[in-house]
C-alpha cells in the first residue's frame, strides 16, 4: 500500500511490536539511536513484590510526573513531580520549577524534550527527602503505546530505574489504531469504573489498555507499560489510584495540611493540567529557569534533548 503523500512510509513487520516509521525528522541520527539503545533496557514485567500482590500490600508512595505548558508558548512549562501515600492518596511530597524547552518537538521522541527536567526532579528529591521516592510513577504520557514501543514513560523509567506506568487522556493513532466509529462503539460497552478494553495494533500486538477510571467518566485513559511493571498492574494500580477520571498522583491537587514536604518554587494551580494562565505565567516570569540536567546512563556526545 502506498503512503498518502507527505505522510512517512510505514513498515510493518510481524512480530516486532508497532510499525516504525522510516522517514521521520528524527531519522537515523542521534535521538533515533539513543532511543534503541534505552529500549533494550526496558523491562516490561512485574519485578517488586507489591505488584505480585492482589491488594498492593507493600506499596506506600505513588508518585505522578507532568510537564504543563502555558497558553500560547511551547517552549516554556512546568515540570512537576508529586508524591502521594497509598492507598491513602494524601500528598507528601510536591516540587514543581518553571523550565525552558530548548529542543524542537519532534514526533515519536517527545521523551527527548520532557524527561530531563523529570529526572532533575526525581533526583532532587532522592538528595533531599529519599524517604519520600515514589515506588512508581504515574507518567502523564504514553509507554510502549508509542510509534517504536517507548514513549515518555520507558524513558523516564529506564533513566531513573523506577516502575513507571504511561497513562494519556487521549488515543496515540499507532500501529492501526484510530480513534474511529468502531472505537467509539468499544467506549460506549464500558459500564463500570474499571472496565477496559485492548488496543491491539496491526501487529498483532497489545499495546496498552483503554480504562473507563471513573463510574461518571465519559472518556477513557490509555494506559500502558513504562517500565518494570505489567500491564495487568498499570491498569489496576492507574484504577485504585483514580477518585476522578485523572488518577490523583496526575491531578496533582495537593492538601497542603497532608504535606510534609512542599518546596514552593511554582504555585500548585499552574500545574493541575497541561496548560497554565498566561497572567500567571508573566508575573512569574523572573523565577529562574533551570537548564536539563544531563541523564544517567546517557551516551557521550549529543546530551538527551539535543538533537
Amino acid at each position: 500500500m502506498a503512503a498518502v503523500k507527505g505522510t512517512p512510509a510505514l513498515h510493518r513487520r510481524p512480530g516486532l511490536g508497532p510499525p516504525e516509521v522510516a522517514a521521520c525528522p528524527g531519522g537515523r541520527g542521534p535521538r533515533f539511536r539513543e532511543q534503541a539503545r534505552l529500549k533494550a533496557r526496558m523491562v516490561d514485567r512485574d519485578t517488586e513484590a507489591w505488584q505480585r500482590d492482589p491488594t498492593f500490600s507493600g506499596l506506600q508512595r505513588v508518585g505522578g510526573v507532568d510537564v504543563s505548558f502555558v497558553n500560547g508558548d511551547s517552549d516554556r512549562a512546568c515540570a512537576s513531580l508529586v508524591v502521594l501515600s497509598y492507598p491513602e492518596l494524601k500528598v507528601v511530597y510536591e516540587d514543581s520549577h518553571m523550565v525552558h524547552l530548548k529542543a524542537p518537538y519532534v514526533s515519536g521522541f517527545l521523551a527527548f524534550r520532557e524527561v530531563p527536567f523529570l529526572v532533575e526532579l526525581v533526583q532532587r528529591l532522592q538528595e533531599k527527602e529519599p524517604g519520600f521516592m515514589p515506588q512508581v510513577l504515574l507518567v502523564d504520557g504514553n509507554g510502549v503505546l508509542h510509534q517504536r514501543g517507548f514513549g515518555v514513560a520507558c524513558h523516564l523509567g529506564v533513566l531513573t530505574d523506577l516502575p513507571c506506568v504511561g497513562v494519556a487522556k487521549k488515543l496515540l493513532q499507532v500501529d492501526g489504531l484510530e480513534n474511529n466509529s468502531l472505537h467509539k462503539e468499544k467506549i460506549m460497552l464500558l459500564q463500570a469504573g474499571g472496565d477496559t478494553f485492548p488496543l491491539m495494533g496491526n501487529s498483532g500486538t497489545v499495546l496498552g489498555m483503554a480504562l473507563k477510571s471513573h463510574e461518571h467518566s465519559t472518556n477513557p485513559l490509555y494506559v500502558s507499560v513504562g517500565h518494570r511493571v505489567s500491564l495487568e498492574v498499570a491498569v489496576r494500580l492507574t484504577h485504585h489510584c483514580c477518585r476522578f477520571r485523572i488518577p490523583e498522583p496526575i491531578r496533582q491537587e495537593p492538601e497542603g495540611a497532608e504535606a510534609k514536604s512542599m518546596p514552593q518554587r511554582w504555585p500548585r494551580s499552574t500545574c493541575r493540567s497541561r496548560q497554565a494562565p498566561r497572567g500567571l505565567w508573566q508575573r512569574l516570569q523572573h523565577r529562574p529557569e533551570r537548564p536539563p540536567a544531563r541523564l544517567p546512563g546517557a551516551a557521550e556526545g549529543p546530551t538527551v534533548g539535543e538533537n
